[in-house]
């Protein structure tokens, strides 16, 4: 079983969290939540292991 890593894992996080909100500059609030809707998709097929999405699903659930 692979396990969800909830632990800091990307380098330079403040550089990726202003990509992330630099990509919503400029949207309207529709087009804001179809953009995270194309992104959450697209990770999930990079991921790619239901069992790995279905933690990720509890944990953003809080």
């Amino acid at each position: 079983m692979t396990i969800l890593n909830t632990t800091r894992n990307t380098p330079r996080a403040d550089d990726v969290y202003q990509m992330l909100i630099d990509a919503h500059e400029g949207k309207t609030k529709a087009e804001s939540d179809a953009f995270n809707a194309r992104l959450i998709l697209t990770l999930i097929n990079h991921i790619g292991d239901a069992e790995v999405i279905a933690q990720a699903l509890k944990v953003a659930e809080g």
